[in-house]
């Protein structure tokens, strides 16, 4: 979840006296991380002229809460009654859009967000969200000048279109993100990254061969990127290349030996090559730098099994099994 980053005060000026100790407590509750109690505060206030304040409060909760979803549906209808320049509409308008940006509400978020930057033009945080708005509702255009402010680049050059193919990636908007870093090298045609981004979805897709060649010409480019080594790596271990695999790998290991990666992969390879003691050595050295990767327990298990060593295997197994994710169940 976003984090809401705007601090206001602990009780609204001019609500009746009776109302004030509970929307002062309930606001006290919120900043000291204890917002499900405040909730329970606040549900028992029924004094119907502090409704909206209430209300504010509620949706503020909510969203600390994690229950985004229930945060949009307080603030939506009330955001709009409170004075434009008063610090609850600023705070109701900016946890509004960050609770409907978690709720994927991508539309109603951006015009909310919109508002915060023009008081808050500085804030990183509300500005990658506003960029993930931006991306989800098809305004590419937006989310780079957006992005380019907070990395500080220009809005049209090609490290602004690679930013925004990155973001883009982690949102699993690929087709937007291949448009973008076309763009990046057809205005820097030697752009460190922009290859290799684009290898990463083609591999993604299932693309290995064009994954291969634009691997390869990130590596014309960045000659010492353990990441792009890796990467070709993995390409390679997908064609069943064993020797080649490995020699990337090497590699990769050489530049960076505290990734993962490569390790992972290289045991694969050589389980294929039938070097099962290297292949131990590689996934063990993998569980060493990243202990909670199931698929390095995993494989380790299977080899740990092909070779006669159950109890080990078990051992591993159960690991595996305990890292898988809920929804991998």
């Amino acid at each position: 979840m976003i984090a809401a980053v705007l601090v206001v005060m602990a009780t609204a000026v001019g609500n009746p006296p009776q109302a004030a100790p509970a929307l002062a407590e309930a606001r006290r509750l919120i900043n000291a991380g204890e917002p499900r109690k405040a909730i329970e505060q606040l549900q028992s206030l029924d004094d119907a002229s502090v409704q909206l304040q209430r209300g504010l409060l509620l949706g503020v909760a909510h969203y600390q809460a994690g229950d985004a979803a229930r945060a949009v549906e307080i603030l939506a209808p009330i955001v709009d009654r409170f004075e434009p320049a008063s610090i609850e509409r600023r705070e109701a308008e900016q946890v509004l859009g960050l609770a409907a940006v978690v709720a994927g509400k991508y539309a109603e978020a951006v015009p909310r967000l919109e508002a915060t930057r023009r008081w808050a033009p500085d804030n990183m945080e509300l500005g990658y969200a506003l960029v993930q708005a931006y991306i989800q509702t098809r305004q590419a255009d937006r989310a780079r000048t957006v992005l380019a402010e907070i990395y500080r680049v220009t809005a049209d050059s090609a490290a602004a279109h690679l930013l925004t193919a990155q973001i883009m990636t982690r949102l699993e908007m690929d087709a937007q993100a291949e448009e973008e870093l076309a763009k990046a090298l057809q205005k820097d045609p030697r752009l460190p990254s922009a290859n290799l981004l684009l290898g990463q979805i083609a591999l993604f897709r299932g693309r290995i061969a064009e994954a291969i060649t634009l691997t390869g010409r990130e590596l014309a480019i960045s000659p010492a990127s353990a990441v792009a080594f890796s990467q070709l790596g993995d390409a390679l271990v997908r064609q069943a290349q064993w020797d080649d695999a490995i020699t990337a790998l090497q590699k990769s290991i050489w530049l960076n030996p505290y990734y993962s990666a490569p390790y992972i992969l290289l045991g694969r390879a050589y389980v294929k090559k039938e070097q099962p003691a290297v292949a131990e050595g590689m996934l063990r050295r993998a569980i060493e730098f990243d202990p909670n990767n199931r698929v390095a327990h995993y494989l380790l298990a299977q080899l740990l099994q092909q070779t006669g060593r159950e109890e080990e295997a078990k051992r591993e197994f159960a690991i595996a099994e305990r890292l898988r994710s809920p929804r991998d169940r």
